[in-house]
């Protein structure tokens, strides 16, 4: 089955969004080695999606930037864990002490005002 890649360009004093070159590898060909597509309107697919140009091959192409190896996790012959990312995400708590405080004055606030309508 064909796969979809994305290839980023360098970005050009003009563009409004980072230009990109569609890459479709692993592509099928018929008996008479012709590649098999849903479309062959390269030129109309590239105006409907952005994209500069549409490369198509029936070898495996691999992109270095959409190289997503190093975030899969496989196990080492001898047990360890090869190739894994962990990353760790520290609240900014501050913030969120200061949001706190200020919604306890609030609430204190109305609760004295309430207690003197009431007397």
């Amino acid at each position: 089955m064909a796969r979809l890649q994305i290839l980023e360009l360098p970005e050009g004093a003009n563009d409004e969004r980072a230009p990109f070159v569609l890459v479709i590898d692993e592509a099928t060909t018929d008996p008479e080695g012709q590649l098999v597509l849903a479309s062959s309107d390269f030129e109309g697919t590239c105006q409907r999606i952005g994209a500069r140009a549409v490369l198509v091959f029936e070898e495996t192409i691999e992109i270095p930037a959409n190289d997503t190896s190093a975030y899969l996790s496989s196990e080492g012959g001898d047990g360890t864990t090869v190739g894994s990312v962990h990353v760790r995400v520290e609240p900014d708590f501050e913030q969120f002490h200061e949001r706190v405080q200020d919604e306890i004055r609030k609430a204190q606030g109305e609760l004295v005002r309430a207690l003197n309508r009431d007397a």
